[in-house]
């Protein structure tokens, strides 16, 4: 909790999260293939069993993160190069893959964030953090991506997912994760956050549909395709930038 004593500076928590997290990225190479501790090498066939499984799981209880990771990293094998070169023709997410910053607690300054004015993206996804109970440890590892930098590049993406309900302002209920799915689905194209676009909505009623199809979905798409991709952006370095102005430097809408 906040103690009565004098808040940090900026400076101190801008720092405190630009130093990369040592969760073993800084792969090794193996008969040419690069690796990282945790990968579990699969064949073709064994990756489309798991993406079948997966996707069968995450289907039917759409909170079952582990199986909604499984599926992304094993269907995503021809998204991720695309969006990592995004990355590295971008200055910002070009020292974002160089750096390899990581988004847990251990990186986190609590404390120095809670103390950030409201409005802040500091602040905000703190608050975002508490208010729905959610922690960025609880992002699985990637395991089932054969490539050590395309392996950060779905880390990164997990880690920065609550960030994204930060910025379109949608909470952790089935309504606020399939917005957040059409955005997302519209910036990368995974093929798991499409059929968690596509799908997600049989879970709601009708009054919630309605509200999805003529309000929602509309502005996430729209703020999709007009957003620079979230992975350039050093979230770490901005938590002292309104939402408001962050949400129009990356060309996000604001929400309806």
């Amino acid at each position: 909790r906040a103690t009565p004593h004098s808040p940090p500076s900026a400076g101190s928590v801008r720092r405190s999260h630009t130093e990369p997290a040592e969760d073993g990225y800084a792969g090794e190479r193996d008969g040419g293939r690069r690796l990282y501790p945790g990968h579990i090498p699969t064949s073709p066939l064994q990756k489309a069993l798991l993406a079948t499984g997966s996707a069968l799981v995450a289907l039917y209880d759409p909170y079952r993160h582990d199986m909604v990771a499984v599926l992304g990293e094993t269907t995503g094998c021809l998204v991720l190069p695309n969006l990592r070169d995004k990355m590295r023709n971008d200055p910002e997410g070009s020292r974002i893959l160089q750096e390899r910053p990581r988004i847990r607690l251990s990186t986190l300054d609590v404390e120095g964030l809670r103390w950030l004015p409201d409005g802040t993206l500091g602040r905000e996804y703190l608050r975002f953090l508490e208010d729905n109970k959610v922690s960025p440890d609880t992002r699985m590892p990637a395991k089932f991506v054969d490539d050590e930098e395309l392996a950060y590049v779905i880390q990164r993406y997990r880690e920065v997912h609550d960030l994204m309900h930060t910025l379109l302002g949608m909470p952790t209920n089935m309504l606020g994760e399939v917005v957040v799915k059409w955005f997302e689905a519209i910036q990368t194209g995974l093929p798991m956050c499409v059929l968690g676009a596509a799908f997600g909505p049989v879970r709601l009623n009708a009054r919630k549909l309605q509200v999805l199809a003529t309000e929602l979905i509309p502005w996430a798409i729209r703020s999709g395709r007009s957003a620079n991709c979230i992975l350039n952006i050093y979230y770490e370095q901005r938590w002292e930038q309104t939402v408001a102005s962050l949400r129009e430097e990356i060309g996000i809408f604001p929400p309806p």
